[in-house]
């Protein structure tokens, strides 16, 4: 139990750090256009990142697939960089509601790109692990807290700025994923590879 704990832990400090807010960026981009009446889409969103996520970890700690980390994290920055740019469709159709098909299959693409980003530090870890699933699913946990966490705030300033300050909804996506995109182009600068 203690070392699910430890994981939980590693998972929500992961997420969380401000020293590498590539992971909140990304969830700030994918909750943007969302708000606490379709919040359901947003955590379902999250969760199918957490599992891919982990599942590129789990491909690596059990030395299954091994990926080129510079080109993963160029890719990290790139999957911010697209998902800010989806949330145009929002602003350019002025509707609510988007099919899910394409989120869903973009954030399980770009949640194994962020796995795999955190990969090699996760492989390490578990070389001493006889037991590589207890962590997995701790790790996986603390993800997801963060990870609701995260988003549960982003819906809180949506609400502020659309139902307190009465902004309309398409400028305010327009504006946070713009916000999004200018913070991540010096980490596509930073991460593009040579």
């Amino acid at each position: 139990m203690q070392d699910f704990i430890f994981y939980i832990k590693l998972g929500l400090n992961h997420v969380l750090d401000f020293g590498a807010y590539d992971h909140i960026l990304f969830l700030s981009a994918l909750a943007i256009p969302f708000t606490f009446a379709n919040w359901k889409r947003v955590v379902v969103l999250a969760t199918i990142f957490t599992v891919a996520h982990c599942t590129s970890l789990a491909l690596s700690a059990f030395d299954v697939l091994t990926v080129n980390v510079g080109l993963i994290e160029f890719l990290i920055p790139v999957t911010i960089l697209l998902t800010a740019l989806f949330n145009f469709v929002y602003v350019k159709k002025e509707i609510k509601n988007v099919g899910m098909t394409l989120h869903v299959l973009a954030t399980t693409f770009f949640g194994l790109i962020h796995g795999f980003g955190f990969s090699n530090y996760f492989k390490m870890l578990m070389a001493e692990e006889e037991d590589k699933v207890v962590p997995l699913l701790g790790f996986a946990t603390g993800i997801e807290l963060s990870q609701v966490a995260i988003i549960l705030v982003i819906l809180g300033v949506a609400f502020l700025v659309l139902d307190v300050f009465k902004v309309k909804r398409a400028i305010f996506i327009a504006l946070a994923s713009i916000l999004v995109i200018c913070i991540t182009i010096p980490l596509l600068i930073a991460t593009f590879p040579n």
